[in-house]
């Protein structure tokens, strides 16, 4: 016998006072609900009402217990009525982080937003360049840029990501320009220091060195420079400084290069773009906040338009 409907028939019939009256407003037998409240006595082992032929009564356990009853039916009443179908209501603190360059462009634009949406959420937004441990740390879910290592998290593909060297025209005429991935070696390149999330380096498609002439293979390479930062931003400043090469995603450096203040390089080795990932610790059993958190994001992400340029806070 299902314990919710023993549970909304003692509650039924204790505020009733009758058995009669419970089993007539659910629709059923009278003999029904008393079966309903013998399995619920049996299964708490306590004595919950004194029935007799003219009333019922609650014992000192029956009373006790009808309170803590009563709440728990009202929570789970709220709790099917926020994800029904129009009444949707998230509630709850919602704990997110993401890379501090493209956290600052491409997710707290987004958060006012959110919160717009749902206004019973708080959310807390960290940004650093650090690998965040999610759930070691507490968080709900990060965002993240780049290959997504092996790992216990779940993780939710966003969008695509595209990375290209740049480096200024002024640094170019100085120094010339790396014609393959290999030259790198050579020129001063700004590189995300180890602690980092750029662990792999940087990655290229070159042709493959045991194959036919189409066949190609991706390569990671380390190069290394007198500079170096754990924060992206800082990187892209540099680099629009003139200090040397970066390896930056489109969308830092699309407007620049498209103002003629950046020059890609190596586009012909390019490789494959890898994802920008939502990424939390489990898939079962998320807070409502969590999921249309996701929802929103894919969303959000998923529009041709928005890659086109920052996106201002609503």
């Amino acid at each position: 016998m299902d314990r919710l409907t023993q549970l909304e028939s003692f509650a039924s019939v204790a505020t009733r006072g009758s058995l009669t009256a419970a089993a007539r407003a659910e629709g059923v037998a009278p003999a029904i609900m008393g079966r309903r409240i013998d399995a619920l006595e049996e299964r708490l082992g306590v004595k919950l009402l004194v029935r007799t032929t003219r009333r019922i009564t609650l014992t000192h356990e029956g009373s006790a217990f009808l309170e803590d009853c009563q709440r728990l039916l009202v929570e789970f009443a709220n709790a099917e009525a926020s994800v029904s179908a129009g009444g949707v209501k998230a509630s709850g603190h919602l704990r997110v982080t993401a890379p501090a360059g493209f956290g600052r462009r491409h997710v707290a634009p987004l958060v006012p937003r959110f919160h717009a949406l749902h206004p019973e959420v708080r959310i807390s937004l960290n940004l650093s360049d650090r690998v965040i441990d999610v759930a070691g740390e507490g968080y709900d879910c990060a965002v993240r840029v780049g290959d997504m290592p092996d790992s216990s998290l779940v993780s939710l593909r966003l969008a695509d990501n595209r990375r290209r060297c740049v480096a200024t025209p002024d640094f170019i005429r100085r120094h010339g320009a790396p014609q393959q991935p290999s030259d790198l070696a050579r020129f001063a390149c700004l590189t995300l220091s180890s602690d980092a999330s750029q662990t792999r380096g940087w990655a290229f498609r070159v042709p493959r060195r045991h194959g036919d002439e189409a066949s190609t293979e991706v390569i990671h390479l380390k190069p290394s420079g007198p500079l170096d930062c754990s924060d992206g931003q800082v990187l892209h400043d540099w680099c629009l400084a003139g200090h040397g090469i970066a390896w930056r995603s489109t969308w830092e450096v699309e407007a620049e290069i498209d103002a003629g203040l950046l020059v890609p390089l190596l586009d012909a080795f390019a490789a494959p773009a890898n994802g920008i990932y939502a990424v939390f610790p489990h898939a079962k059993h998320l807070p409502l906040r969590v999921r249309l958190w996701l929802d929103f994001l894919k969303a959000q992400y998923g529009r041709p338009e928005f890659w086109g340029g920052e996106i201002r806070a609503a």
